[in-house]
């Protein structure tokens, strides 16, 4: 649809009163795909302002959920593929996410959430590791939760959570002949990156690709998925309502 103006907002009030409040979704994970090819289209000659757009939409994002009152948001910002680019690439786009980093802490106290940022961090350049140490630690408590993955692989986080469930059981004296009695499911769950919260109920991918690439992989077992065709800096308000409306109507069977 793209035509906009009065008709637009009349059709996106609908769409919002549409939704059921019970079949709201308790954690949305959401793939932040499509910067370079946003600006390409728009023939910007570096990928810089598409960045800083891509950056501005989570921040609006963010607010679009705080008004339907969502309990939980991961966005994948940068995963450690990512990180194996150009620095003419990386480092433009290293700059726009500490500007980020910087304006979270003061959009958590507007919007009431708490913030988290998961993922390898030991890969992230120094200054972008102590703007993620910084942004945590000035973020607030709030009633809901979000979660920023930068140098984020599923992979990598299945690894991760096997080390540190591993490390707990010897830490609590169990013998290594017995540890594997010790690893189940719920035991891994609780030591991802995102332990202690719900598994996403939807994902929704931008740009037009049909995969998750590794996104919350063992978390999204069950998850519905969503993919939208426009860049994620030309995400709108009623392209997320619409992702919302498809999750509402399905009928989610938990693999039974």
């Amino acid at each position: 649809m793209g035509w906009s103006g009065p008709l637009y907002k009349i059709y996106e009030r609908r769409l919002a009163q549409s939704l059921p409040p019970g079949r709201l979704p308790a954690h949305i994970g959401v793939i932040l795909d499509g910067h370079r090819r946003f600006a390409r289209a728009e023939g910007h000659v570096d990928y810089s302002s598409s960045y800083r757009s891509g950056m501005a939409k989570l921040e609006e994002f963010l607010g679009w959920c705080a008004h339907l009152d969502l309990p939980a948001v991961t966005a994948w910002v940068l995963s450690v593929d990512n990180l194996r680019r150009p620095a003419e690439e990386l480092d433009p786009y290293f700059r726009v996410l500490i500007d980020l980093l910087d304006r979270l802490p003061e959009l958590a106290d507007r919007l009431g959430f708490s913030l988290q940022v998961i993922g390898s961090l030991d890969l992230l350049p120094a200054n972008l590791a102590e703007a993620v140490k910084q942004a945590e630690q000035r973020c607030p408590t709030g009633r809901w939760h979000v979660n920023l993955a930068l140098g984020y692989g599923g992979r990598e986080e299945i690894v991760d959570a096997c080390r540190s469930l591993v490390a707990d059981l010897v830490a609590d004296g169990i013998a290594p002949d017995d540890l594997p009695e010790h690893i189940d499911t719920a035991g891994l769950s609780d030591h991802l990156y995102t332990g202690g919260l719900p598994d996403p109920d939807l994902v929704i991918r931008t740009s037009g690709e049909v995969r998750l690439s590794g996104f919350l992989l063992w978390q999204s077992a069950y998850a519905e998925c969503v993919f939208v065709d426009p860049y994620w800096p030309a995400f709108r308000r009623v392209d997320f309502l619409r992702a919302l409306r498809d999750y509402a109507q399905r009928d989610r069977r938990f693999g039974r």
